[in-house]
């Protein structure tokens, strides 16, 4: 069965899948969440890319990016993983992919959805039990958002900033969105779109 072409469009936000191999792990200590996030970090630079959202999980990433260039989009994808890869091959002597094939993504193009996109991808820590609050969770961008501690490479959405009048008050606003957990029906709506690679509009 052919693939599915990939769509991306000049400031359209996307949402960005990528597993392990046989659903293994692709982190193994904090060394190499730092290394992915410094060239995650690297990649936004060099291709203009907006990164609003991310969580690296012990198998997977998720990221919420806005790119004014579309072909930047598998550029910067591109850039972390031929850094990434041998850097966690040399250093614990593995071989061969490390990711299960090509990496999932679906545009985001509803305002309703930017938000919730948002939190279901800082709340995977909580759903998988590994921390009970997102804030415990220390590699993603929840923190930021939040207000808790600033990263350097992430860049707020026009949607995130018009949460309020000035950074604290969006900031206050953002971490009240998770009060109350996800709900399912949404939780699943925005599953189903990042596997089937389709818009959530």
């Amino acid at each position: 069965m052919p693939r599915r072409p990939r769509t991306f469009l000049p400031n359209v936000p996307v949402h960005i899948v990528q597993r392990g191999a046989s659903h293994e792990a692709v982190f193994f200590d904090d060394e190499d969440y730092k290394a992915y996030a410094g060239w995650m970090k690297e990649a936004a630079q060099t291709y203009d890319i907006a990164i609003h959202a991310f969580v690296l999980m012990t198998n997977h990433i998720h990221i919420l990016l806005t790119a004014q260039n579309p072909e930047n989009v598998g550029k910067f994808m591109q850039h972390i993983g031929r850094r990434y890869v041998p850097f966690i091959n040399h250093k614990y002597g593995r071989s061969g992919s490390l990711w299960e094939g090509r990496y999932k993504s679906n545009l985001v193009q509803s305002e309703r959805y930017f938000l919730a996109v948002m939190r279901y991808i800082e709340l995977n820590p909580v759903r998988a039990s590994m921390v009970e609050q997102a804030a415990q969770y220390r590699w993603s961008s929840f923190r930021h958002n939040s207000g808790l501690k600033p990263l350097s490479f992430i860049t707020p959405h026009p949607i995130f900033t018009a949460l309020g009048s000035n950074i604290e008050s969006r900031n206050q606003y953002y971490l009240s969105m998770f009060e109350h957990k996800q709900n399912t029906q949404e939780i699943n709506t925005i599953r189903n779109a990042w596997q089937r690679g389709r818009p959530l509009a």
